[in-house]
């Protein structure tokens, strides 16, 4: 058996879209304990590849320098330890810490689930990430339940997009989202928002505060950062939750900024990554997730893919995701 296969490197370790290739004599990873070897049949882009790509992302300590964290494939190889749930031959999906822009990736069996039928290898390469980390941010930091109300920034990601259907399917009273366009806006509210409000030409706190009568809403979810902290402290209702997942709108906060709302409104904000989480916490992740899975069946849920593209064409699919224009997954299929 060949100890190298194909996967998806970086020129000079870091830089842009094009700097992405396909080496050839990349080494094969090898089964640890409690693993399994799985042959990639499609990944999914995360905006921290991007970030990874350009050196800007910190990898937790045993992560592959390969990109890419969720996948679909089947089982190659198990460590002789894993018996019972997983066979060689399955066909799997699950999240990584990296190492899925690759033929083969070496991942615990812990965050693995089994592909059903009725999931394409495009649909389930776009489920792990996406859904979990909207999973976490809702109900395991956010402390969602239902009833309550939500906000979620960047309304047409792919993060959001899961968001939306939970949300709409947990129950919740309503669903706010933001984008930067009537477009967006629009796709979102085919996905169960109640409201959507354009960032480029609307005041997004004053129009949640103002048809929520004042109120605000119980969680906000947040990839922005800086940029929307006082928005968000704005329109957190009282004993509210903020999410801060990202800070595409920087780290360092304007001059002026209040936290009275903190205090007076017996606020909680809390950061989270993912992918710096233990295998234990992620697999809490992965068995919530697993009882998602019949609701892809029956349409209550639907994985939302805008575009597919060969994994030779990683450079068009990065430049794409960097446009920030797409409704959806962008996904890489492997032949």
């Amino acid at each position: 058996m060949s100890e190298t296969m194909r996967a998806v490197d970086i020129k000079d370790g870091a830089g842009p879209a094009s700097s992405l290739y396909i080496n050839n004599a990349t080494p094969k990873p090898t089964v640890s304990k409690g693993e399994a070897i799985v042959k990639i049949k499609a990944f999914g882009l995360n905006r921290m590849d991007l970030l990874q790509r350009e050196g800007l992302y910190p990898l937790p300590p045993h992560a592959s320098k390969t990109l890419g964290v969720e996948f679909s494939g089947t089982i190659e190889s198990l460590a002789p330890e894993v018996k019972g749930e997983f066979k060689i031959g399955d066909e799997v999906f699950g999240l990584a810490y990296g190492g899925a822009y690759a033929e083969y990736i070496a991942v615990n069996t812990q965050m693995l689930l089994h592909k059903p039928g009725h999931l394409s290898w495009v649909e389930a390469a776009g489920i792990p990430e996406t859904w979990m980390t909207a999973t976490q941010a809702m109900y395991l930091v956010g402390e969602f339940s239902k009833g309550k109300s939500i906000l979620w920034h960047a309304g047409a990601s792919s993060v959001s997009i899961a968001g939306i259907q939970l949300s709409k399917a947990g129950g919740a009273s309503q669903i706010f989202i933001t984008a930067g366009s009537s477009e967006k806006i629009d796709f979102c509210k085919s996905l169960g928002a109640h409201a959507g409000f354009n960032y480029r030409t609307q005041d997004w706190s004053k129009e949640i505060l103002h048809a929520t009568g004042g109120k605000g809403v119980d969680i906000v979810i947040d990839f922005v950062g800086a940029s929307y902290f006082q928005g968000n402290l704005n329109v957190a209702a009282k004993d509210g939750r903020i999410v801060t997942l990202g800070m595409l709108g920087g780290t360092k906060l304007p001059e002026g900024v209040d936290i009275a709302p903190f205090v007076m409104k017996r606020l909680r904000f809390e950061g989270s990554s993912l992918r710096s989480r233990d295998e234990e916490y992620q697999g809490r992740l992965r068995d919530i997730l697993e009882t998602y899975v019949e609701k892809f069946e029956d349409k209550t849920l639907n994985v939302l893919v805008d575009t597919i593209l060969p994994w030779e064409k990683v450079i068009e699919a990065h430049e794409l995701m960097e446009k920030n224009i797409t409704k959806g997954k962008i996904i890489c299929t492997i032949d």
